[in-house]
């Protein structure tokens, strides 16, 4: 089993990303294990409110002390909030990243057609 903090309530990408669907709005941010491997966020680059967005395409930017990383969407729709706390307090992304450090809220295009992974095949690609 994985050191890593795996919430069972979410669902999860190949890229480290969560997502939480609440109805047809799905809340994104990336994962324990992605922020501990990024290092000390400093810097979030985030898709603009009304931005339509598509599964598995690029649609912001991490950046840490080590790296800049691209930010992929999960899920296919539109922005419809962006967390603003992050502009000021990037490092929310390490210290809570499946609370505080949300990045952002996209209004599903299909909710039925969304594909992420369970918590338990998340962990298991963790190893």
């Amino acid at each position: 089993m994985s050191a890593h903090d795996v919430p069972q309530d979410l669902h999860y990408t190949d890229e480290h990303e969560w997502v939480r669907i609440s109805a047809d709005v799905a809340r994104v941010g990336i994962t324990d294990y992605a922020q501990n491997a990024l290092g000390d966020v400093v810097f979030v680059t985030l898709p603009s409110v009304g931005a339509t967005v598509t599964a598995g395409q690029a649609c912001g930017e991490v950046e840490s002390t080590k790296s800049v990383s691209d930010l992929f969407a999960p899920v296919s729709g539109t922005v419809v909030a962006c967390n603003e706390a992050l502009e000021a307090s990037p490092e929310l992304v390490n210290s809570e990243p499946y609370g505080e450090g949300w990045m952002f809220e996209v209004r599903l295009a299909d909710p039925a057609g969304v594909q992420l992974l369970d918590a338990a095949a998340y962990a298991e690609r963790l190893g």
